[in-house]
């Protein structure tokens, strides 16, 4: 983190560098899917307040064996042409993070299989082999995303016109506010009104035509 890049590249990582959303799979395999991924479609369209929807989302996974977390978030499938993307731009360039709202377990695990260089989100809590229905961590409410970008680009020295943004939620705005290409992907449309470019089939091998590479 201390060597000065020219660009500075952030992805979200649910539903922009993953397919589909971490919390969502991990429901499926605890059981609780109907509970929660309602609630994870009205926060993502902006229509709940991030930290309530997160904080209660998680809570109805207390009790899930760490293992099976573990296992379900490396089992999770990468967007199409998101490994390329992060090569295109690395190779441009790019410094690439990413700022997710979602767990450790998935942004770490493919931290070194998509290659990017930096990752936040948050910790699932366990106690004895559980999942325990709390979190903690950087990325828990609906600014961190911009407390988090504007942190790397103080540290790395690099303005908003050099910054490049990709996501596909509401709690993305915040850090749309902080870069003059802004990338918005799938079929939520929230975003579609800030973004200077829009991917709705989440088709990441589309982006480096649309910037440029």
């Amino acid at each position: 983190m201390t060597q000065h890049r020219r660009k500075l590249a952030v992805f979200d990582f649910d539903s922009t560098l993953a397919q589909g959303e971490t919390i969502d799979e991990l429901a499926a395999a605890f059981g609780v899917k109907d509970q929660v991924s309602v609630i994870t479609n009205r926060a993502m369209n902006g229509e709940l307040d991030f930290f309530e929807a997160l904080t209660y989302r998680v809570s109805l996974l207390k009790g899930m064996d760490y293992a099976t977390a573990v296992e379900v978030c490396a089992n999770l499938q990468p967007m199409k042409g998101a490994a390329e993307l992060i090569s295109q731009l690395k190779a441009a360039g790019y410094y690439v993070a990413v700022l997710s709202g979602g767990f450790t377990l998935a942004t770490g695990h493919f931290k070194d299989v998509l290659g990017y260089q930096y990752h936040a989100s948050n910790i699932l809590h366990q106690v004895n082999g559980k999942l325990d229905g709390d979190l903690g961590g950087p990325m828990m409410f609906s600014n961190s995303k911009e407390t988090n970008i504007l942190d790397l680009q103080n540290l790395l020295q690099i303005g908003r016109e050099n910054t490049l943004v990709c996501g596909d939620g509401a709690n993305d705005l915040a850090m749309f506010k902080h870069a003059d290409i802004r990338i918005a992907v799938g079929r939520r449309g929230v975003l579609d009104k800030h973004a200077t470019a829009v991917v709705p089939d989440s088709d990441l091998t589309k982006v480096a035509g649309l910037i440029g590479l």
